[in-house]
């Protein structure tokens, strides 16, 4: 049996083999910049901000 060839194969294996790993990237970046002990402080101030009375 061949296999046939049509934009919607074309168009979905694109979208696995490119944006799939672009989009795994872009989590792990946010995932590590939100856990970076560097960013803690602004984290906490801002886990504290709506408790804040002004």
């Amino acid at each position: 049996m061949k296999a046939i060839i049509t934009a919607q194969n074309l168009a979905s294996e694109l979208v696995t083999t490119l944006w799939t790993p672009v989009f795994v990237g872009i989590f792990l970046a946010i995932a590590l910049y939100a856990f970076w002990p560097r960013n803690k402080a602004t984290f906490d101030a801002a886990a504290r901000m709506p408790l804040r009375e002004e």
